[in-house]
């Protein structure tokens, strides 16, 4: 099933790097322009670490939904989708659930009509688009509830998206907006590039090189991103449940194999909690 309101049609500026093509490059996929390949790869030099942070993303994607499905959540919500890549949201959840429902939203007309031609959900499933912006919380509500059953517990997914917020737009209400409509018993999670500075693993060298790695990208022209503490990642689930281990660097959030040794810190910090 394919839902979702017209699109408009995309304006694409092959001449400047676009957000979801950089990430769509570092996870390897194609879906790029020369000028995003050539922007990602400068930006993998100032901070080679990004590819990582990318990928552990999409890891924590897959873990999140697995661990969502078997606390019983059958339909999803997925704020900020990007491009396509591999172990989406819905194949994920769907792989467990055939019979699962999720609505991806995005504000970026090219990205959802790439998932439109590109994302089909198992013949007992949904897949929904929703073209939205995450500022706008009351939009977002309001098209998933006709695809989803707000009076039963619902996946939310915020994954790197908060960072695209700017202070001024205030992103914890945003979040709270987002939560407050969801029913007892459904689960949030939110993960984002972090500001390191303070964080003891990481050494002022490597804070140094990310800050340079977000001027690169601004001066290239993409959405400005805003790389915050763990602190602040956290103060996201006021009001909710924290699930262990809580609010920790992406690649250590449940590990998929935890006997080969605890993985290597990265700066980007997640977690996922139960509205209660």
């Amino acid at each position: 099933m394919d839902d979702g309101a017209p699109l408009s049609t995309p304006v694409i500026d092959a001449t400047r790097p676009h957000q979801a093509r950089l990430w769509n490059h570092w996870l390897g996929g194609k879906d790029t322009y020369p000028i995003d390949r050539e922007v990602g790869d400068r930006i993998a030099e100032v901070y080679p670490e990004i590819a990582d942070v990318a990928r552990q993303s999409r890891a924590f994607l897959v873990r999140v939904v697995h661990f969502m499905t078997g606390q019983g959540i059958r339909q999803f919500l997925d704020v900020g989708t990007g491009l396509p890549a591999v172990d989406n949201t819905h194949e994920v959840a769907q792989r467990d659930v055939p019979g699962a429902r999720v609505v991806y939203v995005d504000n970026d007309p090219l990205v959802v009509t790439h998932a439109r031609a590109l994302l089909t959900a198992v013949p007992d499933g949904t897949c929904a688009y929703i073209e939205a912006d995450v500022r706008a919380p009351e939009a977002i509500i309001e098209q998933a509830a006709a695809v989803l059953d707000l009076s039963e517990p619902v996946g939310l997914l915020l994954l790197g998206i908060v960072g695209n917020v700017p202070d001024e737009d205030d992103p914890p209400a945003i979040v709270r907006r987002l939560v407050e409509v969801l029913p007892s018993g459904s689960l949030v999670a939110i993960n984002d590039g972090t500001n390191v500075l303070g964080v003891d693993e990481w050494t002022p060298a490597e804070a140094t090189a990310r800050g340079e790695a977000l001027r690169l990208c601004a001066r290239a022209g993409t959405v400005p991103y805003h790389a915050r503490t763990p602190q602040y990642i956290e103060a996201l689930f006021d009001g909710l449940e924290l699930v262990e281990p809580g609010v920790v660097s992406t690649p250590l959030w449940r590990p998929d194999f935890p006997e080969i040794g605890e993985p290597r810190p990265i700066d980007s910090f997640g977690g996922v909690a139960r509205r209660p």
